[in-house]
């Protein structure tokens, strides 16, 4: 696709400086970018590479305009603006409606005409697939579960038996949701499975990273609301609620039965327990444990940030000297 500067810029609602009908056919880095690109300048520790840029133009902030050599496209949120102009620049493939010869299709399973099944999938009995959604190779559309209307399930996505996806939704290769939750239950003999009746429920407009797992309640369902981002590799045990427009890294375990709030920021390798309430707009940094419930907004931490070893190795032998200390303080105190 190739649209003008001024096009573009009317589309994302930016300020154009100049260059309104230069062609752009691509969007690139700062440093890789050549003619015919267009950049971003999101993050300050990129500007040294402003002034050597290739491109045709660059979107950035108005401070960050009286230092650009090519055409500026000035807006108050550069990155928001390039995600919107590479989506345009790069539009997705449509697929071809109808369903592979290899499909394994139960006969009272319900496809739109307009959706697509893919070669090796298999579609179970009472199960739904909404208009334009896309099922690619090697995905299971379990018993009476849904697909929303044109949602995109990538290679070998697994939906478990009645589990719910809504509308518009992306998830990417390996993800799994529906299956069994963690419940298991102590006997003399051993471990006791728990049945997991409930399902997941999964709203609009939501994108699942590749092989991340989404458990299915054991009695009520695990959901995820409308606009949620999870990235790779996550894994979300039963009963488990995330309010909308969360966004979740990679490598986050949530244990069973905690809800999280609306437009929270759960940042990499975080660990949270179970049963807690997490209040909604909270950010909590990568690596941080969450073992109490937060009932407020802000911004939480727990990790340690990587530091010289020697430097490290002081702070921990300080820990460990804590208890005599405080046991020296109160006896000087009584």
């Amino acid at each position: 696709m190739t649209y003008t500067l001024v096009d573009l810029a009317e589309q994302v609602g930016a300020t154009l400086t100049s260059g309104h009908d230069e062609v752009i056919t691509g969007v690139s880095t700062l440093q890789s970018a050549k003619q015919g690109d267009i950049s971003f300048l999101a993050n300050s520790h990129y500007k040294k590479f402003l002034t050597k840029t290739k491109a045709s133009a660059i979107i950035l902030s108005e401070r960050d305009s009286q230092d650009c050599p090519v055409h500026s496209m000035v807006t108050a949120e550069p990155y928001l603006a390039f995600a919107r102009i590479a989506t345009l620049l790069h539009p997705q493939a449509s697929a071809q409606a109808g369903c592979h010869a290899t499909a394994v299709v139960a006969d009272d399973a319900r496809i739109d005409q307009s959706a697509h099944i893919g070669a090796n999938c298999v579609i179970e009995s009472g199960a739904i697939v909404a208009a334009d959604a896309v099922v690619s190779p090697g995905c299971v559309v379990g018993e009476s579960a849904k697909v929303g209307k044109n949602t995109k399930l990538m290679a070998n996505v697994t939906v478990y038996h009645g589990c719910e996806i809504g509308d518009n939704c992306l998830l990417h290769s390996g993800v799994v949701v529906g299956s069994d939750g963690f419940g298991i239950a102590p006997s003399k003999e051993g471990w006791v499975k728990v049945p997991q009746l409930g399902c997941v429920i999964i709203g609009d407009d939501v994108e699942i990273g590749s092989n991340t797992t989404i458990d299915r309640g054991a009695l009520g369902d695990t959901v995820i609301g409308d606009g949620v981002k999870l990235d790779n590799q996550i894994q979300i045990a039963h009963n488990v609620v995330i309010g909308d427009h969360t966004a979740i890294a990679a490598c986050t375990a949530i244990a069973g039965s905690t809800s999280i709030g609306k437009n929270c920021v759960i940042a990499g390798a975080v660990g949270i327990v179970g049963h807690l309430e997490i209040a909604s707009g909270v950010t909590v940094t990568a690596m941080s444990l969450v073992t109490k419930s937060i009932a407020e907004p802000g911004v939480y931490s727990s990790g340690w940030g990587a530091q010289p070893q020697s430097s490290w190795q002081r702070q921990v032998a300080g820990l460990r000297r804590l208890p005599k200390m405080m046991r020296r303080l109160q006896g000087l105190g009584k």
